[in-house]
């Protein structure tokens, strides 16, 4: 007897539709909740490795193919997981239809490799849903006003399930992963990781910018906005409770969300800068036009009249950054750059810790009783981070979770 009809999107991640056995285990949870009478929209990555054999693929013949060409090959690889579910489905005897991101409406702008949506046009779904179809949509992809194909970037299928989510106001917006929800920790780093019943949008985007792999921070950005109430779920356990993420949860209840990792830094130190009003414009105009993102930034006082700067970028912006510092060195006034990409970033999120006192001592305890060396702090109302050597970061994770979640 269905109690409450509700509109669900699913999204399933390339590992959930690697293959022929995954797909019909993801069909059977779609079959159990659409004979439930719920409307379903299921959106799917490509299975597997497929975009990144379709990108090697690509190398082999060009190794700098245009970003269109390359987003009409890499558009393919959701249309044969949507494929392969429709099959799938109609095999239970399901009414079912997949579209691709032009048949579901779906209009970005012509960014491609790394589009934004602009709009969706809902006509087509609506009407396959009031017919009670199952509607299966291509994740990661839409068209421009050319009608050429677009690719979303990285996480664009989590972006395409909260857009659809957002649009045509689904009750819920589910994610189904190979871990039972947002867990504390990475599982496969430390085995005390537990899972979170709730986690506010603000530290789920943290935990995503700083290395988390459950959701991507901008399709976090974007149900935010919207006001889409997200689930994770474990695609293994699709009956049992995962981590609800929306704007308000029970600050009381934990102090620390989770603890997260991220290697893809590095550090660069600015020796013998001018100490003088404006260096530091000076300094940072040169790397956002650059288009360079700058995260944890120190400074310190030098000698004669002088000041040191460090600060961290992403490791695939290291070598644009250096090249632009020392082409500008002159201007800048600077001794020396010192360069390092053997460094992580290890950071605690939680919205509620900055108003308990305490917490940034237990951070820094557990990384003394390590044995774990910070070279940089940084501070926010949600979170705390640090800069360690990355032969120590596990080490650190760990420590650090042990200290919070274990102890």
């Amino acid at each position: 007897m269905v109690f409450f009809m509700a509109l669900i999107v699913k999204k399933f991640g390339g590992t959930s539709v690697a293959d022929a056995d995954c797909i019909r285990r993801v069909a059977g949870i779609v079959a159990d909740d659409y004979a439930e009478g719920h409307d379903i929209i299921v959106v799917l990555s490509a299975q597997g490795d497929t975009t990144d054999d379709l990108i090697e693929k690509a190398g082999e013949l060009n190794a700098t193919p245009s970003r269109r060409e390359l987003d009409m090959l890499l558009a393919t690889g959701e249309q044969v997981s949507i494929a392969l579910m429709a099959i799938a489905l109609e095999k239970m005897g399901l009414p079912v239809i997949s579209l691709s991101g032009r048949q579901a409406g779906i209009r970005t702008n012509s960014d491609h490799g790394n589009a934004r949506i602009e709009r969706i046009d809902v006509e087509r779904i609506k009407n396959e849903l009031d017919r009670r179809t199952i509607v299966i949509v291509a994740g990661f992809q839409g068209v421009d006003k050319f009608d050429d194909p677009t690719t979303l970037g990285r996480g664009g299928s989590d972006t395409t399930a909260v857009a659809v989510a957002a649009v045509l106001h689904a009750d819920r917006c589910q994610f189904y992963k190979d871990v039972e929800g947002v867990l504390t920790c990475d599982p496969r780093k430390v085995p005390g990781a537990q899972k979170l019943d709730e986690i506010t949008y603000d530290e789920m985007m943290e935990l995503a910018s700083l290395g988390a792999q459950v959701l991507h921070n901008r399709s976090v950005q974007m149900a935010k906005r919207y006001g889409v109430e997200l689930e994770v779920r474990s695609s293994f356990e699709p009956r049992k409770r995962g981590t609800i993420v929306k704007e308000v949860t029970n600050l009381e209840k934990t102090r620390i969300s989770g603890v997260a990792k991220d290697t893809n830094t590095a550090r660069i130190a600015i020796i013998g800068l001018r100490d003088e009003p404006g260096i530091a414009f000076k300094l940072f105009r040169v790397l956002s036009k650059e288009k360079i993102v700058v995260d944890i930034i120190l400074q310190s006082i030098g000698r004669d009249n002088s000041k040191d700067i460090s600060f961290t970028v992403a490791k695939s912006d290291l070598d644009a950054a250096v090249t632009a510092l020392e082409n500008q060195k002159q201007a800048l006034g600077f001794e020396k750059l010192d360069v390092s990409d053997t460094v992580a970033k290890v950071s605690i999120v939680g919205a509620g810790m900055m108003t308990a006192s305490g917490v940034a001592t237990m951070m820094f305890e557990a990384l003394y009783d390590a044995k774990v060396n910070i070279n940089m702090i940084s501070t926010s109302e949600i979170k705390i981070s640090v800069l360690v050597h990355e032969e120590e970061a596990d080490r650190a994770v760990a420590a650090i979770h042990r200290k919070f979640f274990e102890d």
